[in-house]
């Protein structure tokens, strides 16, 4: 019998509110707080806490490898539980490559996650300063492990707040905004956030939105796909 579960290469574009912390990291280094990870969500989120959501500044970009090489090595050495992502962040001008690092117990192993990265030979941006509340696009590329509930839809396993729906073609970022508050205008079922997408599998990329919500399940995923496949022309 074929397994519905296979892994995946994926990227998330997604549009964030940043402000750098200033405290608890290594100094001199520049690390952005998400001051609202998932905007289209306003009830708990499936970790019933405001989740510390940081993107780590990089001096340059590091190849995906060395990134996840380094994280590998890290979670060995210190046995931490974070989830770590390769990305970069564009504020106005300025273009910036990150680690995205989700899933920290508290702020206090912030300094010590950039230490342990700079043992791997991954160095941080220093005495930049960027102030106040800022704008920022950010893409984010990760290996996933995902179950196919349906035709087109998916839970990532290790996350299954996270689901995934396909679309069509791609929407570049304005297409994308309209399409989704369309979608939402026309849903009367629990309140999600909606970000954009893709995966690459099997040599074939995909096109996705990426749902979260704690109502995560297939007819769920289903019923939002179908109204994407509606409004999108």
């Amino acid at each position: 019998m074929e397994s519905n579960k296979m892994e995946v290469f994926g990227n998330l574009t997604k549009y964030d509110t940043v402000v750098a912390i200033e405290e608890k990291i290594l100094p001199g280094s520049l690390v952005f707080d998400s001051l609202n990870p998932y905007p289209g969500y306003y009830h708990e989120t499936p970790m019933n806490v405001k989740p510390i959501y940081l993107y780590l500044v990089l001096e340059k970009q590091y190849p995906l490898e060395e990134v996840l090489r380094a994280t590998q090595n890290i979670e060995h050495e210190y046995q931490w539980n974070f989830d770590a992502g390769k990305g970069y962040m564009r504020i106005g001008s300025e273009f910036l490559n990150v680690i995205r690092v989700r899933h920290l117990p508290d702020l206090d192993l912030v300094e010590k996650i950039q230490e342990a990265y700079l043992q791997q030979g991954i160095r941080f941006l220093m005495n930049k300063k960027l102030r106040g509340r800022l704008e920022a696009e950010v893409k984010v590329v990760k290996f996933m492990m995902l179950e196919k509930l349906g035709e087109g839809v998916y839970v990532d396993t290790n996350e299954p707040g996270f689901g995934y729906i396909e679309i069509p073609k791609y929407l570049h970022y304005e297409a994308f905004v309209k399409v989704s508050m369309d979608v939402k205008y026309n849903w009367d079922g629990h309140e999600y956030d909606a970000a954009s997408g893709s995966f690459y599998k099997d040599g074939k990329l995909y096109e996705v939105v990426r749902i979260l919500s704690n109502k995560i399940n297939g007819g769920y995923l289903t019923e939002i796909r179908n109204l994407y496949l509606e409004k999108i022309r």
